[in-house]
Formats: structure tokens, C-alpha cells, sequence
């Protein structure tokens, strides 16, 4: 069966996709909900596409008809990669600060003996994969300030592939890693839903903020229809018809970012690769 799903019957058509934060039934729910009130409000024609795992975001990404898509923060600063930024949602939960950022969940399983990162070290790590900021990128410059000249490798194995946060819980609590990253927001949605793999972990370390992944449009787009999803986002929580779909998503509301803001995470990928650790390891 199809998961595409036409939002409105007028204009050319452009893809929304919220996978990176469709984690849960809820939160898949939700941010239908929020592309349909989007395309209602702006009368610009969406199209839901479900992308699934383990089809990479990266090929989505490039593709020259997006009209309002979740784009993680390190492929927006990286060159290649042009979009126009909509926005970014401030999180609802208490540590976000009310800010739009986010945070690596660096998670065990509960029934572990580690209480903390260091006593991981000499087990096997997870990771996503290699253009994620918090499945990768974070991890790997959270773990440079453990290196020392004579321990360049901190763990016994470094095993990437677990594509996305569902891939990491599953690692983490089947036993396939001792200590894996989880996307903050994520994890906070696994936690709301109460999905039951959740239970099974625990955080050790939480990395420094990071700017959230922004909602973005293909380059190519007209600008004019950009700003108009743009300006929609910006008064989402002003709807009381959305309210409880933007609680459902841990979404307080939608601001404007500039794209500067995600050269923090290049920054951090610069400082590992001139340590000389191209991997977590």
C-alpha cells in the first residue's frame, strides 16, 4: 500500500517527511496532523513520504521537490547540501531550555553494571551512520576528551549500521552493544510513548547542546512558497487546533534559525578528524 498521501488538491506538489522525528504511532500521528494544517494554511500542496528505514535520508535530502522536511543540522552546514531553512522547533521538555537545540543520549542497558562512559571503554560501541550529527558526529567529539598518546582507541569494537533510534535501542538492549547514541528528542518520545525498549535503558552521559535539526525546503522551490510554510510554522502554536498535536510531537513551537547557527557541528567534526579519529572507536 502506498504511504504517500496528498495534502491538497491545488499547486504543484512538494514532499513532507518527519522521519527523523516519527519515532513513535504518536509522534507519526502528530506531525501528519501538522503537514495537513500546513498545507490547509497555506494552500501549498504537500505530499507525505514515508521514506522508511533503511532507505538513507541522505537520498531524500537531495531531492529537488521538498517542500517541508526534517534535515539534520550536519548535512545543512556541510557543502553540497542547499536548502532553505523554515524552521526549528523548541522542544517541549524542561531541558531544552526553551531553546531549539538538542542533545546524544548516550544510553546502556538498564540491567548493565556501567554507570558511567569511562567504565564502557574496552566494550562495543554503537553507532548510526556516518552523516548523522547525533548518531555519529556528537559521539565522536563527546569521546575526544577520553583520548590520551597512549589510548587513541577506546573501545574493543565500533559497530556502525544501526541507522536510527529505533536501531540503537535494539542494539543497546538485545546485548549487540554495550553503549550506543540516542537523538535526545527521540529518546524523550520513546519515553513519552512508554515503548517498551525504552524502559530497557538507561543514559550515562549527555553531550553538550547541539542546534536541533530544522524543518527545510528544496533550494529550487520558489522563495514565495517558502515563506509561506516558513511564516505558517512560526504561529502553529497560536492554533489551538494544533495544540495537541504539537504536544503529542514535544513540540512548544517553531522558530526561525539561520543556517549559520549549524556550523557548530562541522566545528565539531573538524576537531575529530584533525585528532585524527575519523571514527568513534
Amino acid at each position: 500500500m502506498s504511504t504517500e498521501h496528498r495534502l491538497e488538491d491545488c499547486g504543484p506538489p512538494y514532499v513532507a517527511n518527519a522521519r527523523m522525528y516519527s519515532v513513535t504511532d504518536a509522534a507519526s500521528a502528530a506531525w501528519q496532523e501538522i503537514f495537513f494544517w500546513l498545507a490547509a494554511q497555506t494552500g501549498v500542496e504537500l505530499t507525505l513520504v514515508d521514506h522508511a528505514p533503511p532507505a538513507p535520508l541522505g537520498r531524500l535530502w537531495e531531492r529537488s521537490d521538498l517542500g517541508c522536511v526534517f534535515m539534520c543540522g550536519w548535512p545543512i552546514a556541510r557543502a553540497g547540501l542547499k536548502v532553505r531553512i523554515l524552521a526549528a522547533p523548541i522542544p517541549r521538555p524542561q531541558r531544552y531550555l526553551d531553546r531549539p537545540i538538542y542533545f546524544t543520549d548516550i544510553i546502556v542497558a538498564a540491567n548493565s553494571p556501567f554507570q558511567s562512559i569511562e567504565e564502557t571503554f574496552g566494550g562495543t560501541l554503537g553507532w548510526t551512520v556516518e552523516d548523522s550529527n547525533s548518531g555519529f558526529n556528537l559521539l565522536r567529539h563527546s569521546l575526544l576528551q577520553f583520548r590520551t598518546p597512549e589510548r587513541p582507541r577506546l573501545f574493543s569494537r565500533s559497530v556502525g549500521g544501526l541507522i536510527n533510534p529505533l536501531g540503537v535501542l535494539r542494539a543497546v538492549t538485545q546485548g549487540d552493544v554495550d553503549v550506543a547514541p540516542l537523538d535526545s528528542l527521540c529518546h524523550d518520545l520513546f519515553v513519552a510513548s512508554r515503548h517498551p525498549l525504552s524502559a530497557l535503558t538507561r543514559t550515562i552521559h549527555t553531550t553538550p547542546a547541539s542546534p536541533i535539526p530544522a524543518l527545510v525546503a528544496s533550494a529550487s522551490i520558489p522563495k514565495h512558497v517558502a515563506d509561506a510554510l516558513g511564516a505558517a510554522l512560526l504561529r502553529a502554536h497560536r492554533d489551538p487546533q494544533l495544540a495537541g498535536a504539537l504536544r503529542a510531537a514535544l513540540v512548544r513551537r517553531f522558530v526561525q534559525v539561520e543556517a549559520s547557527s549549524y556550523e557548530y557541528t562541522e566545528r565539531l567534526a573538524q576537531a575529530a578528524l584533525a585528532a585524527n579519529y575519523p571514527l568513534p572507536a
